[in-house]
C-alpha cells in the first residue's frame, strides 16, 4: 500500500469514529445497496424500515447524515421526517440526502423547499452517492465545528459582559445621596457606561458615557474610559474640574486612535456642603434636575454644555456650569437610547417627550423609566443601549 493510501485511510478511520448514516428505506433491495455501497466507503451504517423507527432513530442517533426515501409507506414519509429533523435544534448540523424517483422541476422543488440539502434520484448511481455522501460529511463537519466555535464565542462574550457589569457601581446610599443605576444593552456588549464615586467626604463625582456603536468594541472603550477616571490616571488634571477632565479626555482617547470611534460624556462633580453642582458636557445628552417648589410645582432644568463628542476633534473645547440644586431634588443621567424609542404612532418618544415624563412626578425609580420607555416601543423597532442614573439628593 502507498504512502497516499495510508493517509487517506487513516483520516477515513478518524473520520468514521464521529460519523453515523441513518438509511431509511422501505425498499429491502435498494437498502442493500446503499449499506452496501456505504460501509465500503467506511461509513458506520444504521437503517430502518418505516418512518415511525426512522424519526426514533434520528432522535436517538443524531447522525452525521440521513438518507430517506421520499415515498416511505404509512402517515410518516419523508417529507414528514425531513420536516423534523429541520425543526430541531439538536439536529441542525445533520445533513438530509432526500431519495426520489420524482424527476419533475416542481417536486425537486418542494423537496428543498421542506428543508432537504439534496436530492438522490433513483434509481441510485454509485458515484453520485459517493459524492453527495462525501459533500454532506463535509458540510456536517463543518457545520458543527461552526456551532461549536459560535458556542465558544457566546461563552467567552457571556463572560465579558459579566466582567463589564461587575466594574459598574451598584445602588447605593452614599451620606445623603441615594443612588440608583441601570443598564440594558441592545446586545450582548454594548457602549454605555457610568460611575460615582467620592473626590473627597465633601465632593461626589458622577458621570455617564455613550460610546458610538455597540458590542465588543464599543465595550472595550467604555471600560478603558471607566479604568481610566476611576484611577484619576489622566496626568495633571483637576478632577474637581468637569471641564478639565473632559479635555484630558478627548485629548487621550482621539477617534484615529480607538477604530474611529468616539463617544459622548456628561460629567459633574456635586458639592454636597454647598449644593452646588459643577458640570460639563460633551454631545451627550443633557442631566435633568427635577425639583419642587415649595413642595408643589415641580420643575425639570436641562443641565448641558455645549462641546464635540470626545475623540472627533483634538483642539475641541469644553466650559463647565455651575447650578444650585434645591433640596428634595432628583438629579437624572442617561443615555439617548431610553428617549430614542419608536411608538406605536410612528413617532418618537423624544427627548422633550422623555423629560416630560420625568417631570410628572419628582422622583421616579430606575426600573420604572426602562419600564415605561420599555412599553412604549413598538414591537420590533430598532433599540439602542439604555442606561440611566438617579441621584436623589435630599
Amino acid at each position: 500500500m502507498c504512502a497516499s493510501t495510508l493517509t487517506i485511510t487513516g483520516k477515513l478511520a478518524r473520520m468514521t469514529d464521529i460519523t453515523d448514516i441513518l438509511v431509511i428505506e422501505h425498499d429491502p433491495i435498494t437498502e442493500l445497496f446503499l449499506v452496501h455501497t456505504l460501509k465500503e466507503q467506511g461509513y458506520t451504517v444504521t437503517t430502518t424500515r418505516t418512518g415511525q423507527e426512522g424519526l426514533e432513530q434520528v432522535k436517538k442517533l443524531q447522525p452525521a447524515v440521513i438518507i430517506c426515501d421520499w415515498n416511505i409507506p404509512g402517515s410518516v414519509d419523508g417529507l414528514t421526517i425531513c420536516r423534523a429533523v429541520k425543526q430541531s435544534a439538536e439536529l441542525s448540523t445533520t445533513f438530509f440526502l432526500l431519495l426520489t424517483s420524482r424527476h419533475s422541476i416542481a417536486d425537486r422543488v418542494k423537496g428543498l423547499e421542506m428543508g432537504a440539502d439534496d436530492l438522490l434520484s433513483t434509481p441510485i448511481d454509485v458515484n453520485e452517492l459517493r459524492a453527495r455522501v462525501r459533500a454532506g460529511i463535509r458540510l456536517h463537519q463543518l457545520a458543527r465545528d461552526l456551532k461549536q466555535q459560535k458556542q465558544q464565542l457566546e461563552a467567552e462574550l457571556a463572560e465579558a459582559e459579566s466582567y463589564v457589569r461587575s466594574l459598574l457601581p451598584p445602588a447605593q446610599q452614599m451620606g445623603k445621596v441615594h443612588i440608583q443605576a441601570r443598564f440594558v444593552p441592545s446586545q450582548q456588549l454594548g457602549g454605555d457606561c457610568y460611575d460615582y464615586y467620592w473626590l473627597d467626604p465633601d465632593y461626589l463625582v458622577v458621570y455617564l458615557l455613550d460610546v458610538s456603536g455597540h458590542g465588543l468594541g464599543s465595550a472595550l472603550l467604555s471600560t478603558s474610559v471607566l479604568n481610566v477616571l476611576r484611577s484619576q490616571s489622566l496626568p495633571d488634571v483637576n478632577f474637581y474640574r468637569p471641564e478639565k477632565v473632559l479635555k484630558a479626555l478627548n485629548e487621550t482617547f482621539q477617534m484615529s486612535d480607538q477604530n474611529q470611534k468616539y463617544f459622548t460624556i456628561w460629567y459633574g462633580v456635586f458639592n454636597c456642603v454647598n449644593r452646588q453642582l459643577l458640570y460639563a458636557s460633551a454631545g451627550h445628552p443633557p442631566a435633568i434636575l427635577v425639583s419642587s417648589q415649595n413642595g408643589q410645582e415641580i420643575t425639570a432644568e436641562r443641565l448641558r454644555t455645549p462641546g464635540l463628542p470626545i475623540g472627533m476633534m483634538p483642539e475641541a473645547r469644553y466650559q463647565w456650569q455651575r447650578c444650585q440644586v434645591p433640596p428634595n431634588s432628583t438629579l437624572y443621567l442617561f443615555s439617548d437610547g431610553l428617549y430614542e424609542v419608536l411608538q406605536d404612532n410612528q413617532e418618537y418618544v423624544g427627548l422633550d417627550g422623555f423629560i416630560d415624563f420625568l417631570a410628572q412626578q419628582r422622583r421616579h425609580n430606575v426600573d420604572e423609566i426602562l419600564q415605561a420607555m420599555s412599553q412604549r416601543r413598538t414591537p420590533n423597532s430598532a433599540t439602542d443601549d439604555m442606561s440611566v442614573v438617579a441621584l436623589a439628593l435630599d
